[in-house]
């Protein structure tokens, strides 16, 4: 089994401090001896989260198609697809052609893309994968995809639900955009995707229900205009974490894009709370060590600036020794952790909840599967740092 682990991470494993974790694979307690700081992944939580997700789709007669950008790994959708996914989601072209690489031939690319050099990427993957997608959001969109394609590339309409980020701003861009698809012989409309980003971590499911319920409104009207136009909608994807319940009762979508759920974070545990959207395990964790006891108010550690994303609230630990314990920033590489009321010695280990699990994922190269105190496996990232 080692040796398929070493075939699969490639160079990767002769990295010394991957090597380390290596040599106790499968061993008791070798989750205990991972270098940090380190993404450790449940890996039993990790498969209850994707089974408790496919089971809520399923009962709400949705296609469930994950966000892969929260994680960028092949392994990981595996495991997602083999629990009933339909396919997954990318956010950039360079994320899908990683994952594509390894053999993952249905996904959607959720951002719309602007030139010919990357309507030509878009091409190669439509005709390389066996269900591509790509949304468009504009008329010289479709145009580029068009003159790109070497045969047919199935598109949706980006609608704007709300956040004004991308996505066709009312319906009469949504008509707009749909006529300029269909005028394309080689584009497939299949139909429409609103995603409300800012709607993940409102407080409160009533306040996630309102600010979805306006935001199918949007989508209604362009999916309206669509058909109006002449374009079929037989898909409408969107939604994610944080507004399942609210996405299933309004009826308007047929597939959920959820991404975050398979391993949670801080953020969404602060507006989740206790609603059912939120009912998912701690599965992610990032893992470090004590590396300086010195002063008498708090304590060192490995994971400081590089560890973690700064985007959201801090990292909370959940160690139970430090569980109530303030952490902060520390410079690049350390982190400063109040001390507990215990004795703290070097070496000890601290894991934390990230502050945004899909930034904090990205700035590592391996994850590692534990169950129990057991290392069971370590996986590539194959699509680390894919943002073009």
């Amino acid at each position: 089994m080692t040796e398929d682990i070493r075939d699969r991470l490639g160079p990767l494993a002769a990295r010394p401090h991957i090597a380390v974790a290596l040599a106790a694979l499968g061993q008791a307690g070798s989750a205990l001896t991972i270098p940090t700081p380190a993404v450790v992944i449940d890996l039993d939580a990790f498969d209850r989260n994707v089974a408790r997700m496919a089971a809520r789709a399923a009962q709400a007669g949705l296609a469930l198609r994950p966000h892969a950008k929260s994680h960028k790994c092949a392994a990981l959708v595996r495991r997602q697809l083999d629990a009933g996914a339909v396919g997954v989601c990318c956010a950039k072209l360079a994320e899908a052609e990683a994952l594509a690489a390894q053999g993952i031939g249905a996904i959607l690319i959720t951002s719309p893309i602007a030139g010919a050099a990357n309507a030509a990427r878009a091409a190669r993957l439509a005709a390389d994968l066996p269900d591509f997608r790509i949304v468009v959001d504009h008329p010289d969109g479709a145009v580029e995809l068009a003159a790109a394609a070497h045969g047919p590339i199935q598109v949706l309409i980006d609608v704007d639900v709300g956040m004004g980020r991308t996505g066709v701003h009312d319906a009469a861009q949504a008509a707009e955009v749909a006529r300029a698809i269909l005028a394309q012989p080689n584009l497939r409309l299949l139909g429409v995707q609103g995603y409300g980003g800012a709607w993940q971590h409102m407080e409160g499911a009533n306040s996630r229900a309102e600010a979805v319920a306006h935001g199918m409104e949007k989508l209604s009207a362009a999916i309206a205009a669509t058909r109006e136009a002449g374009g079929t909608v037989g898909v409408v994807t969107g939604g994610g974490t944080g507004t399942f319940t609210a996405d299933a009762a309004q009826g308007v979508l047929n597939e959920i894009q959820p991404g975050s759920y398979a391993f949670m974070d801080k953020e969404y545990r602060d507006a989740l709370k206790a609603d059912p959207d939120g009912a998912y395990e701690q599965a992610a964790t990032i893992v470090s060590t004590v590396i300086t006891v010195n002063h008498p108010r708090w304590v060192t550690l490995d994971a400081g600036l590089k560890a973690f994303s700064t985007e959201g609230p801090m990292p909370a630990p959940l160690t139970s020794k430090f569980a109530t314990c303030a952490y902060r920033f520390f410079g690049d590489e350390q982190g400063l952790l109040m001390r507990p009321d215990a004795p703290v010695a070097r070496g000890e280990r601290v894991a934390f909840a990230p502050g945004h699990i899909d930034p904090t994922l990205d700035r590592y190269d391996v994850f590692h599967l534990v169950q129990g105190d057991v290392l069971v496996d370590i996986v590539r990232v194959e699509a680390r740092g894919a943002s073009q």
